[in-house]
């Protein structure tokens, strides 16, 4: 049967029909839909983890237990995870093992732009790579051979365009292997000097044999074209390059970036005039063909920066723009802003108006950074911000304690914020931490977290206590605070600053855009009380705008959350006022 499907539920299909067993995951876009997709089938283990490293020891165990298994992650968390992969690389696996990783060129929702082929290169795990969601299903079933095959994990490489873009594909039966017996074997598992020195080897060895397979395997596959032009390529690019030259090139598109082939490459070479090398991000695949004594025309032409496209292909070798709509010419500009009763907008605005210091992190408060908020001083990875704080505050002393904060998402908190106030608390650098909990993982899309008290189907699970863990690990002073209430705020945030000891503020509401929050009605604004202060403005609520010099409140945006009403000091806006 065919169906239309985007890359990662296309990726979740061959992953089911290759007989996977157990997911494990964190949230990340552009890999969030993965899993979220397997959850679906109910006659396999799908679980959302604290973080990637936690999910990806989740998928060795069921693996190392004879359950073919995956784990779904974006690039960046694959910086988290990195440490298990680096050492299953040595181990192998039992049942197959499957590591998808979506990588995001031109950053639409990452911090870096990182490349994740270098992980392939150096774990020496092999990885695969579809350019539409047909090889999506198609490479993450067979992935599973592949693991069994060479006794290693295997990477799967998407990407943000892959993972969210719409092909055809086949959709076949299930055929779910029985479960692999776990035998007993401590020279292989227990990666202790001895045992490592032995296996490392073994990984060389597989890493030849895998080399040899890339030369012939379906991952690979050359187009026979014009051979004045040839091209090597791989994932989206590859649609870009056949978008502009159709037959009138020939190309070489590799599936298996890793390890990359030799003689298929030289034969390729050694058949066209002009050899080219076509790859988003890294010139990862330009630089093993000079290694190969060949010499293409690859990152002199193309740049190591953003996303490519059918434009930047066809203007690189000089040919007319075939008529496309970029969505970007077609869609007018929105900033990005938390929306209209977002919880975190009053501690925010409580930051800002008392100039405090923030170091922030990942989710989407984040987008407390942007005008006219500017509260965030420093973004760098999950949880840096309670680690941060912490180097911070030695680092300026007194000077520094009292006007600067951590802040932190609950999710985020889960995933790597805790072993930072562990740190703080035995530390006892006198640091303040904001935890933003909005009761739900927000910037991916409200997946459940270990603070939720559900789980990834929905179902009750154990909840965590952030309070009672907060205090568990060293910190005497939590206190929670209600965003909505600026007074509060403003108070409970002074207070904490000037404590002589490390402290937690828990800023508590739940995310507006859930489901089972009911909103108030929207507020007014009473034009005729309204002295144009624009003090309200100060708040960045999307609801709130200025016509004719006049305050006026969108009542299809607004939540009536009540903290613009609190800014006005003259009683413009309420329940009543102006119909807008």
């Amino acid at each position: 049967m065919k169906k239309l499907l985007i890359g990662n539920e296309a990726v979740s299909r061959g992953l089911y029909e290759g007989g996977i067993g157990l997911v494990s995951s964190y949230p990340g876009t552009p890999s969030t839909e993965i899993t979220e997709f397997l959850s679906k089938y109910d006659d396999i283990h799908s679980e959302w983890a604290p973080n990637e490293k936690v999910a990806m020891e989740v998928a060795f165990g069921a693996s190392l237990g004879g359950v073919r298994s995956a784990c779904a992650m974006k690039h960046v968390g694959l910086n988290v995870a990195a440490d298990p992969l680096f050492t299953m690389s040595y181990t192998g696996v039992n049942a197959g093992l499957v590591i998808c990783v979506a990588d995001d060129p031109a950053m639409h929702s990452s911090q870096n732009e990182q490349d994740s082929r270098h992980y392939a290169v150096a774990t020496k795990v092999p990885m695969l790579e579809p350019a539409d969601s047909a090889e999506a299903l198609a490479f993450s079933k067979a992935a599973f051979e592949l693991s069994e095959r060479f006794d290693t994990p295997v990477l799967l490489r998407m990407c943000t365009r892959v993972a969210h873009s719409q092909s055809v594909v086949e959709v076949g039966e299930r055929v779910a292997p029985e479960p692999k017996p776990y035998i007993k074997n401590g020279a292989k598992y227990i990666m202790m000097p001895a045992n490592a020195k032995r296996r490392h080897p073994v990984v060389e060895a597989r890493t030849e044999a895998l080399a040899e397979f890339a030369e012939t395997c379906p991952f690979n596959r050359v187009e026979w074209g014009d051979r004045e032009i040839g091209i090597i390529t791989s994932g989206t690019p590859y649609q870009y390059v056949k978008e502009v030259f159709g037959d009138r090139a020939s190309v070489l598109k590799i599936g298996m970036p890793n390890p990359l082939p030799k003689r298929l490459i030289l034969d390729f070479a050694a058949k066209v005039k002009r050899l080219y090398v076509i790859e988003e991000l890294d010139p990862v695949m330009e630089t093993h063909c000079r290694v190969l004594g060949l010499d293409p025309i690859g990152k002199s032409l193309f740049s190591p920066i953003g996303e490519y496209s059918q434009e930047t292909v066809a203007a690189a070798f000089g040919l007319p723009k075939k008529p496309t709509v970029s969505p970007e010419s077609a869609t007018p500009a929105r900033p990005p802003m938390m929306c209209a009763g977002c919880p975190h907008r009053g501690m925010y605005y409580t930051l800002s108006k008392n100039k405090i210091t923030v170091l922030g992190d990942i989710g989407c408060y984040t987008l407390g950074a942007v005008p006219p908020l500017s509260a965030v001083d420093s973004t760098l990875c999950m949880g840096a911000s309670v680690s941060g704080i912490h180097g911070f505050n030695l680092a300026q002393g007194k000077t520094a304690e009292g006007k600067t904060v951590a802040v932190i998402g609950d999710s985020t908190f889960m995933h790597s914020g805790i072993t930072g106030l562990v740190n703080i608390a035995y530390n006892a650098s006198n640091s303040t931490v904001i935890i933003l909990d909005n009761s739900i993982t927000g910037m991916t899309g409200h997946q459940q977290n270990p603070t939720t008290g559900y789980n990834i189907k929905g179902d009750p699970a154990a909840k965590v206590d952030l309070e009672s863990l907060c205090r568990a690990v060293g910190i005497n002073r939590v206190r929670v605070v209600d965003p909505y209430n600026l007074a509060e705020c403003d108070r409970v945030l002074k207070e904490e600053l000037a404590a002589e000891e490390p402290s937690v503020i828990i800023s508590r509401r739940p995310c507006v855009l859930l489901k089972y929050v009911k909103t108030a009605p929207p507020l007014r604004v009473d034009s005729e009380k309204c002295r144009s202060c624009r003090r309200c403005m100060g708040l960045g609520c999307p609801a709130i705008r200025i016509k004719d010099k006049k305050v006026q409140i969108d009542p299809t945006l607004c939540v009536g959350c009540e903290v613009c009403e609190q800014l006005c000091a003259f009683g413009a806006i309420g329940k009543g006022g102006d119909a807008q």
